[in-house]
């Protein structure tokens, strides 16, 4: 590894954990920096998965406020539903990981885009898609524990497979069920993401092709990058975390479908 990959690598990894903080597709920075040093895309892909899981967790601690705020919302049930989803979110990024390993990323790879786009898409009109599936609050409580577990089981497939903009879509669909701001959204985002990244790297590290050498100068950027990311998104107004979260969503969604189908 010459010096040049690892400044590259440094400096993706401390952007990567910043944008998986605010918003996610943070892997869209390390996932071609990785591709770049040499790495085939398979390998580049899983090295990704485990070096940016430290950020995830950075980014759970820089948030933690907003969880708990969230979870109090709910009063003492509140830390039991985020409890509850836990199962969900490890059953499906398993699904993912295994779906990665065993079958070709074709297919996949052209699905990919829409999916990143169909998210900003939701995320910029949440409000009129709210008037048509009903607000939270006009839900009823089976109905919407039973939308939240799908999105995130929904959310961890995708996550296991491949991961990039996993925040968008998290934070995209858990706004359409839970009747809170954004930035509690977000927090629970943070916590769903480290869990499926956690998973990501026990499933890579037993079978998967990871590059350690690579992974031990990305993890410490991402750490820092995504504390910094969580401590900028409780800062920013509502209406400002949306705008950059769907910009980041329409960015990476073009830059997916450009690289599916050049």
């Amino acid at each position: 590894m010459t010096a040049a990959h690892i400044a590259l690598l440094l400096v993706a990894g401390l952007a990567a954990g910043t944008v998986n903080a605010i918003a996610g597709g943070g892997s869209l920075v390390t996932f071609p920096a990785l591709v770049a040093t040499g790495l085939p895309t398979v390998a580049a892909n899983v090295t990704n998965s485990v070096a940016v899981f430290p950020g995830y967790v950075s980014s759970v601690v820089g948030s933690r406020h907003d969880l708990a705020n969230l979870a109090a919302e709910d009063g003492k049930h509140g830390f039991r539903r985020l409890l509850a989803l836990a199962p969900t979110a490890i059953v499906g990024t398993a699904a993912g990981c295994v779906l990665l390993l065993a079958t070709p990323a074709k297919a996949f790879d052209k699905v990919v885009p829409f999916l990143v786009l169909g998210a900003g898409a939701v995320l910029a009109f949440q409000g009129r898609l709210r008037g048509v599936v009903g607000h939270p609050h006009e839900m009823s409580p089976r109905h919407r524990l039973l939308a939240l577990h799908g999105m995130v089981l929904l959310g961890s497939v995708y996550g296991g497979y491949f991961g990039a903009a996993l925040g968008v879509m998290f934070v995209a669909a858990l706004g359409l069920v839970l009747a809170t701001s954004l930035a509690r959204v977000s927090a629970l985002k943070n916590a769903l993401s480290a869990l499926v990244g956690f998973v990501t790297v026990v499933v890579f590290a037993l079978f998967g092709p990871v590059d350690w050498a690579d992974v031990a100068v990305l993890a410490p950027a991402t750490i820092t990058g995504g504390y910094l990311g969580a401590r900028l998104a409780r800062r920013l107004p509502a209406r400002v975390l949306r705008a950059l979260i769907v910009t980041f969503a329409s960015v990476i969604g073009v830059y997916l479908l450009i690289r599916a189908y050049r």
